[in-house]
C-alpha cells in the first residue's frame, strides 16, 4: 500500500520522539535509520507549474467566451424555444454566459491550486533534503552498532559522541518532520480545491445524448430561489451524473415520457426537480406522479417542500441557521439523532421522499403539525430498522440511541440507493485519522453526497454521551453540518481536525466538555 502524506507525517512525529529520547547508541542508530527509510515528499514542481499555467491560460479563454456571449444577450433575443424540453433562448444565453464564467473560475481555481502545490512542494523538498543531510551526518558520527556486550557500558567519550549525534539528528528529524507536515497540508489543500472545482464544472457532468446541450446547460444552472445560487443549486454534481446515466438506460417509451414531463414543466426549478427525482433512482411512473403534484407550483413552494436545507447565510458566518417547514424544524424526536439525521439526508437527495414528508400522500397536506407527525413517524421507523435501543417500561418505552452497526445499516438502506455509493464505518481515533479522511469527506459533499458523522462527550461523572450529525456541504476551508436539532452551521477544517464541532451543537458538546469527533461514514464506490 502506498504511504500517504498523513502516514508519513505521523511516522516522522513518532521517530522525532524516538530520537530525542534515545538512551543508547544502538537505539539512536535504529531511530535514525528508520527516519531515513521514510520516503521523501514526492512530486515534480516543474510539471505542476506547467499544468497550473495551462489551466490559468484556459481560464482567460473561457472568460473571453463569456464576454462574447454577453454581447449576444445584450442585443435582445426573441421569445423562441430551443432544446428538447422547451427552453427560452434568452434563458439559455444567460445560462451559457454564467457557465462560461464558472468554467473560467474552475480553471483558474484549479490552476492556482496546482501552482500553490508546486510552491509548497519545493519548500517541503528543500526542508526534507536539509534534514536528511543532518540525519546522515549524525549517522556517520555514530559508526557501526555496538555488539551485545559493548552495549552494556558507555564511557564518557562514547556518551559525548552519542549526545552530539543525537542533537544533530534531532535537528534533522525536526526539519524532515516539518517538511512532511508542509507536504501533507499542501496535498490536502490541493485535493480540496481540485475536488471543489471539479464539482463546480457542472455543465459537462450530465453525459447523455438524450437531452440537448441547451437542456443540460439549463439544468446545471438552476438553483432554488433565496440565498446564494451557488450554495442552493438543485442538481448536485452527483445528481447530474446519475440523471444522465439514468436517461441513457430508459426505454424509448419511458424516455419519451420523461422528455414530455420536462417540456411541460412550468419553471426551470420544476424541471430540475424532475431530473433530481430521476437521479435519486425513482421510476418514470413515480416521477410522473411526483410531477403531477408539483406541476405549476412557484419557485418558493418548490423550495419549501422539496429542499429540507436552504442556505441563506454566507459560508463564512459562524451562526446557526434554522431549517424548518412552515415553522416546524427538521429536528429529532427524543433520542433519535441517528435516524433523524438520516431522514433529512434522504430528503435532501430525493425530492419525491421530501414531498411525502412535507405534503403527505397527495402532496397537498402541508399542515405543519401533520408534517411534524410524518417526520416523527419516519424517524421512529428508521430507529426500528436500525435496531435502535429503547428505554423505559413497556407501556412507556421510548428510543434511546443507536449503535454504529445500526447507523451503518440504515445509511446503506436509506441513502445508498439514492446516492449510488456504499457507506462504511471509519473510526476517528485522533487528529491524524481525521486529517487523513478529510479529503474524502470534502469530495463526497462537494459532489452532493451527505456524510454521517458522530460526536461524543464525557460528563462530570465520566459517562459517555454521543450525538449524530450530517456533513452536507463544503465551501473553501469550511464544512456545512446539519444537526438534527434542526440547524445547520459552517465549521472550519481546523476545528474538524481538532475534533471540536461544538459550533454545530451547543455547550453540551463544547471543547470544555470534551466534545470530539468519534466516527464518520464515508461513501465507497
Amino acid at each position: 500500500m502506498t504511504e500517504s502524506t498523513t502516514d508519513r507525517r505521523k511516522r516522522l512525529a513518532e521517530l522525532s520522539d524516538d530520537i530525542a529520547s534515545a538512551g543508547s547508541k544502538n537505539d539512536l542508530i535504529d531511530a535514525i535509520d528508520s527516519a531515513l527509510a521514510v520516503s521523501a515528499p514526492v512530486g515534480d514542481p516543474a510539471t505542476l507549474e506547467t499544468l497550473g499555467k495551462q489551466y490559468r491560460g484556459q481560464a482567460d479563454n473561457a472568460l473571453a467566451v463569456s464576454e462574447r456571449v454577453d454581447k449576444v444577450a445584450r442585443k435582445g433575443l426573441p421569445d423562441v424555444w430551443v432544446g428538447d424540453t422547451s427552453v427560452l433562448a434568452a434563458d439559455a444565453i444567460s445560462a451559457a454566459s454564467r457557465d462560461a464564467v464558472q468554467m473560467s473560475e474552475a480553471l483558474r481555481g484549479g490552476g492556482n491550486a496546482l501552482l500553490n502545490l508546486a510552491d509548497w512542494l519545493k519548500v517541503a523538498q528543500k526542508g526534507d533534503g536539509d534534514g536528511r543531510a543532518k540525519l546522515r551526518e549524525a549517522r556517520g558520527m555514530l559508526g557501526g552498532k555496538d555488539g551485545f556486550f559493548d552495549d552494556w557500558h558507555e564511557d564518557d567519550d562514547e556518551e559525548s559522541t552519542r549526545l552530539k549525534a543525537r542533537s544533530v539528528a534531532s535537528s534533522g528529524i525536526q526539519l524532515v518532520h516539518q517538511a512532511a507536515v508542509t507536504a501533507d497540508d499542501a496535498a490536502r489543500h490541493a485535493a480540496r480545491e481540485l475536488n471543489k472545482w471539479a464539482a463546480e464544472a457542472r455543465a459537462g457532468k450530465m453525459k447523455t445524448d438524450e437531452l440537448s446541450a441547451v437542456d443540460r446547460l439549463m439544468l446545471a444552472d438552476t438553483s432554488n430561489v433565496g440565498g446564494d445560487p451557488e450554495l442552493n443549486e438543485i442538481l448536485t454534481a452527483n445528481d447530474l451524473e446519475r440523471s444522465g446515466r439514468a436517461m441513457e438506460k430508459l426505454s424509448p417509451a419511458d424516455r419519451a415520457r420523461m422528455e414530455k414531463l420536462l417540456a411541460g414543466a412550468s419553471t426551470p426549478q420544476e424541471k430540475a426537480y424532475l431530473m433530481k427525482a430521476l437521479a435519486a433512482g425513482n421510476s418514470v411512473d413515480e416521477i410522473a406522479t411526483f410531477g403531477g403534484k408539483i406541476h405549476g407550483k412557484d419557485e418558493v413552494w418548490l423550495r419549501e417542500h422539496l429542499a429540507p436545507v436552504s442556505t441563506n447565510v454566507d459560508s463564512t458566518a459562524t451562526s446557526q441557521e434554522n431549517q424548518d417547514f412552515k415553522g416546524k424544524l427538521w429536528d429529532q424526536d427524543g433520542e433519535t439523532c441517528v435516524p433523524s439525521s438520516t431522514v433529512t439526508a434522504r430528503a435532501i437527495v430525493d425530492p419525491v421522499y421530501a414531498l411525502e414528508l412535507t405534503g403527505g400522500p397527495d402532496g397537498t397536506d402541508d399542515d405543519p403539525e401533520h408534517f411534524r407527525k410524518r417526520l416523527t413517524d419516519e424517524q421512529l421507523r428508521m430507529h426500528e430498522e436500525g435496531d435502535g435501543d429503547n428505554a423505559g417500561w413497556w407501556w412507556d418505552e421510548h428510543p434511546d440511541g443507536m449503535d454504529k452497526d445500526g447507523q451503518e445499516e440504515i445509511s446503506n438502506k436509506e441513502l445508498s440507493p439514492h446516492t449510488g455509493d456504499h457507506y462504511e464505518t471509519q473510526p476517528m481515533g485522533g487528529e491524524d485519522d481525521r486529517r487523513n479522511v478529510l479529503p474524502d469527506i470534502e469530495k463526497s459533499v462537494a459532489e452532493g453526497k451527505p456524510v454521517p458523522i458522530n460526536i461524543e462527550r464525557y460528563d462530570e461523572h465520566g459517562d459517555r454521551h454521543g450525538h449524530s450529525m450530517m456533513i452536507i456541504g463544503q465551501e473553501g476551508d469550511r464544512l456545512q453540518i446539519y444537526n438534527p436539532w434542526g440547524v445547520t452551521t459552517w465549521v472550519s477544517e481546523d476545528d474538524f481536525i481538532k475534533g471540536d464541532l461544538s459550533a454545530a451543537a451547543d455547550d453540551r458538546y463544547s471543547a470544555a466538555h470534551k466534545g470530539n469527533v468519534d466516527t464518520v461514514y464515508i461513501q465507497q464506490n
